[in-house]
């Protein structure tokens, strides 16, 4: 394993951004006739605020727990309470979401 000093950690921790997460859980709706089609809207936004900057990680969960997926959104926390108010899949009650600031690395990505 790579050795990491005090020295590393603070260069690198003064290099963080803030960044919002959001937790997508199943809303009470879930199971409703037309949920898979509000999924499919949910998801073609998705990748709208992918192209245009804004949601950097995108992670639906199919493990079948309650948890439905997590992004990290590259905004202030107002502006992403309004994207998700605005979701098809939270206004229709299909998922429901939790808000939180978080630290990360600017360049952070997932693997190939």
């Amino acid at each position: 394993m790579t050795t990491i000093t005090d020295e590393f950690m603070r260069q690198m921790i003064s290099r963080t951004k803030n960044y919002c997460i959001v937790i997508l859980k199943a809303g009470p709706k879930k199971n409703e006739d037309g949920a898979e089609k509000i999924i499919w809207e949910h998801g073609r936004r998705n990748f709208a605020l992918r192209a245009d900057g804004v949601l950097s990680v995108v992670c639906p969960i199919s493990d079948g727990s309650n948890v439905a997926g997590v992004g990290i959104f590259n905004a202030p926390v107002e502006e992403v309470t309004k994207i998700m108010d605005e979701d098809p899949a939270v206004q229709a009650g299909v998922l429901i979401n939790e808000i939180h600031t978080c630290r990360g690395f600017p360049g952070s990505c997932l693997p190939e």
